[in-house]
């Protein structure tokens, strides 16, 4: 992929809200990420205790290398009712007096690192715990939303542009002083993650301040 230029990192301050700003024609909920000590703890956590699973086809996760020779190893797991490979992740209430529409729980993104790598930094930054770094939500533009932030004042985004994979385009917050997390938004025609992507995402937060 191309190298992508970073806006200066920043904390944002206020959000315009003299109108509507745009979030697509749906929205909702893709992912939590966290950065952690221990990735597989935190794994066990969800498995054990709120009934998330690993996919089949990528128990062990993967790994992340960066240039200077660090690396982050990260693991997905997919809500227990997630039954289906195909978009858009949803599904349908038989049981009820009226058939209704939901949407799944969010899949978790965990990732540890090497000693010095961004994501290790992040987790000595948060008291060597480490916790939730962003929160996705799937919009149907990435790039419409974007600009629409932008023409309302809001400029913030880690990236100038959008990135992309085969069937995935996101981009990265920078962090918010409202929440002290940053958010991702991110535009599907397909499951899963790209490792490309999620290497120049991390990249992106190399110089935030928590």
């Amino acid at each position: 992929m191309g190298e992508h230029r970073l806006c200066k990192p920043r904390v944002a301050g206020s959000i315009p809200v003299t109108s509507t700003i745009y979030i697509g024609e749906s929205m909702r909920l893709d992912h939590i990420a966290y950065r952690v000590k221990n990735k597989e703890k935190t794994a066990k956590f969800f498995i054990d205790f709120m009934g998330y699973k690993k996919p089949e086809n990528l128990q062990e996760g993967f790994d992340i290398q960066f240039e200077d020779g660090t690396w982050a190893k990260c693991l997905v797991l997919e809500p227990s009712e997630k039954i289906s490979t195909l978009m858009p992740w949803r599904v349908f209430d038989l049981t009820a007096l009226e058939s209704r529409e939901h949407h799944l729980a969010p899949e978790i993104f965990i990732s540890d690192g090497s000693p010095g790598s961004i994501v290790e930094k992040w987790v000595d930054a948060k008291n060597g715990i480490g916790g939730i770094h962003h929160i996705a939500y799937q919009v149907d533009s990435v790039e419409k939303l974007m600009q629409e932030w932008k023409d309302r004042g809001f400029s913030y985004f880690a990236t100038e542009n959008p990135l992309t994979c085969p069937g995935l385009v996101q981009v990265f917050t920078n962090p918010l002083a409202h929440t002290g997390i940053l958010y991702e938004f991110i535009e599907r025609s397909t499951q899963g993650f790209c490792a490309e992507n999620v290497k120049d995402l991390m990249k992106s937060t190399k110089n935030n301040k928590f």
